[in-house]
């Protein structure tokens, strides 16, 4: 990487630190560790091998870095087990470690400012009614494909995969699951595109 940001510097520091702390004293098995934790590695591979091609801006990084760190604790913990989602249960009264709802959120929230980002900067799509429809979608793209890779994981293995899927015995776990990450997405999607009009730069719809 060239002429990195030390801002950018910092912040992939942080990710790799939990990351080593993540990996040590797992909760549940290793397999789990790897699953959980294999998206945040795949896409912190891909910035680093993509950032000099295609730099973001400094805010987009700092959203997946704190989503990185989300991943990387739930999989310490495997997601179910984590103390923040404890203190929560005892806060709003709920029955389940809801600390998987923050990732499933945040895997809103990521794909679709990278996706604005994209059809922005590499697309002649520019209109905000467009680029946010096309974000929201991908981003629940991602959000059924990940579980149904949960679901083909869980036939392969269903014994040493449980941690991976979980439902905690919630049986509508999928489909809240989807609809966090589409709150996600379209919460931070009507954010990014209405910010520039409240400064004037008006976009036609």
């Amino acid at each position: 990487m060239k002429n990195i940001q030390k801002s950018h510097l910092i912040l992939l520091a942080l990710v790799l630190l939990t990351t080593v702390w993540s990996v040590i004293g797992v909760v549940d098995t290793y397999l789990t560790w790897v699953l959980e934790a294999s998206p945040a590695i795949a896409g912190l591979l891909v910035l680093v091998f993509t950032y000099n091609k295609f730099r973001m801006p400094t805010f987009l990084y700092v959203v997946m870095a704190l989503h990185m760190v989300v991943l990387l604790v739930g999989a310490h913990y495997s997601y179910a087990k984590v103390p923040l989602g404890f203190w929560m249960e005892d806060w709003f009264g709920w029955t389940r470690n809801n600390y998987d709802k923050i990732g499933h959120f945040m895997q809103g929230v990521t794909p679709a400012l990278v996706m604005i980002e994209l059809l922005r900067r590499k697309t002649p799509l520019k209109t905000n009614g467009w680029t946010g429809f096309i974000a929201v979608c991908v981003a629940e793209a991602i959000s059924a494909l990940y579980e149904i890779i949960e679901w083909m994981a869980s036939l392969g293995n269903p014994t040493d995969t449980e941690a991976f899927l979980g439902t905690q015995g919630y049986i509508w776990d999928t489909q809240t699951d989807m609809f966090m990450c589409l709150i996600g997405a379209t919460v931070v999607t009507l954010i990014r595109l209405l910010v520039p009009r409240a400064r004037g730069e008006q976009k036609s719809i």
